[in-house]
């Protein structure tokens, strides 16, 4: 949000049919020092507070019970035809490519069960228990090199361990094709910018699109034990239930929102535990599971800060604020995390003794993230393998002193910078 003010006086657009037309309204900064602070002041402003976010106004649901009333109220929708000032927007903003994305992300209704039902296979427990040795492979090789690396030395843990293996179990539970991953990778990190890179484009967005119609030609003559390969048979058995453009949307989908949000889990999980030795002790004493570490930085730090957009699909009334048909509520998980309202007056300390009964960052309803149970798993493990590695892990610097990721939608830092010591024997 805007730093010098509490608030952006600007009078908006009054021609414009948009969230909160002649109120003051904040200003969301993809670079803020803080987004905790700034969720502060939103929660403090009320349940729902007209925001400003890459050009966009619209209303944000800072509190838990507000969040999860949007998350499920049956007058709200994720469908871009009910956005009243979709014209009026910024183009090739990251809320642009999200609002656009023609997946199962936006759908409603019939079409949304359609296209989800086609990919939930691929998150059974039966699939991810056959997914776990390969990614406790991949955890161990990872490990590896770090404990191959100089032990006094600063080490960068979300590149070179946050990052890869979450992208790299992704690539194996859809199929990519081993040749092709690090051109993928490559493409994907320039479109969501989660590590030093190109930047989006059109051009780069185009190359991505390209290089998966490529991948998924190339998987029709070598079938596996994927999700490719499952999309295949479902296409192949009736080809009106997925069509060629939905493939790539879901197989688009899945690949990026497999491994990006995870990353932010465990950079977020291992800077919570390395700046709070206490709380570290509890788990590798056996006091509290690895797990209970995962849930409390699900809610204590969101991977997610804000997520656009629901719609109103008529004029309605939440928490004493009337939104008029098609204005759009921005999501705030981060905020709703740290709710004193839902969690008590203690909810901005971090305290794996008492994980959260229930958090939204998964999201809530119809919509509930589809890949949760291989995310919590991924991040147990590796915080797990890591600490257990490693029990003289400091860190390298101080938790004010690392940038942010600089985009609304992640929440995170751009590097998790930390001592690892020596190898445990």
């Amino acid at each position: 949000m805007t730093h010098d003010s509490t608030l952006d006086t600007q009078a908006p657009d009054a021609q414009a049919p948009h969230a909160g037309a002649g109120q003051p309204r904040f200003v969301l900064d993809p670079a803020t020092p803080s987004v905790h602070a700034d969720n502060e002041r939103l929660r403090e402003a009320g349940p729902l507070v007209p925001v400003t976010a890459e050009g966009v106004p619209a209303w944000a649901a800072t509190r838990y019970a507000t969040l999860l009333t949007v998350l499920t109220h049956p007058n709200l929708s994720r469908e871009i035809r009910h956005w009243a000032a979709r014209d009026r927007s910024p183009r090739g903003t990251a809320i642009d490519r999200i609002v656009t994305d023609t997946s199962m992300l936006n759908a409603e209704g019939e079409l949304h069960r359609r296209l989800r039902a086609s990919v939930a296979g691929a998150f059974t427990a039966r699939r991810l228990r056959r997914l776990r040795p390969k990614i406790e492979t991949i955890t161990g090789r990872l490990i590896d090199r770090l404990a191959a690396m100089p032990p006094d030395q600063p080490v960068d843990l979300r590149k070179e361990f946050a990052y890869p293996l979450p992208r790299e179990v992704i690539s194996e539970l859809i199929g990519i094709p081993a040749a092709h991953q690090d051109r993928l990778h490559e493409l994907s990190d320039a479109v969501v910018q989660v590590a030093d890179g190109p930047d989006d484009t059109p051009g780069v967005r185009g190359t991505l699109h390209e290089l998966l119609d490529q991948i998924i030609e190339e998987r029709r003559d070598t079938p596996g034990e994927d999700l490719i390969t499952d999309l295949f048979r479902l296409h192949d058995k009736d080809g009106a239930r997925l069509s060629a453009d939905e493939l790539l949307a879901t197989i688009e989908l899945l690949f990026i929102a497999g491994h990006v949000t995870t990353v932010n889990l465990i950079t977020n999980a291992i800077g919570a535990l390395i700046n709070r030795p206490d709380q570290l002790g509890l788990l590798r004493s056996g006091r509290c599971p690895y797990s209970a570490a995962v849930e409390e930085t699900l809610r204590w730090d969101s991977p997610i800060a804000y997520f656009p957009m629901r719609y109103a699909v008529r004029d309605i009334e939440i928490d004493g604020v009337h939104l008029r048909t098609g204005e759009p509520i921005l999501a705030c998980f981060a905020s709703a995390g740290r709710d004193p309202s839902h969690y008590g007056e203690h909810a901005h300390v971090f305290d794996v003794s008492k994980p959260p009964s229930s958090h939204l960052s998964f999201g809530h309803g119809p919509h509930f993230c589809l890949g949760a149970p291989l995310a919590r798993l991924e991040a147990e493990i590796a915080l797990t393998a890591l600490f257990e590695a490693f029990p003289r892990i400091t860190p390298a610097a101080r938790p004010e002193e690392l940038a942010p990721l600089n985009t609304l939608l992640g929440n995170g830092t751009r590097t998790m910078p930390a001592r690892l010591g020596p190898r445990a024997r």
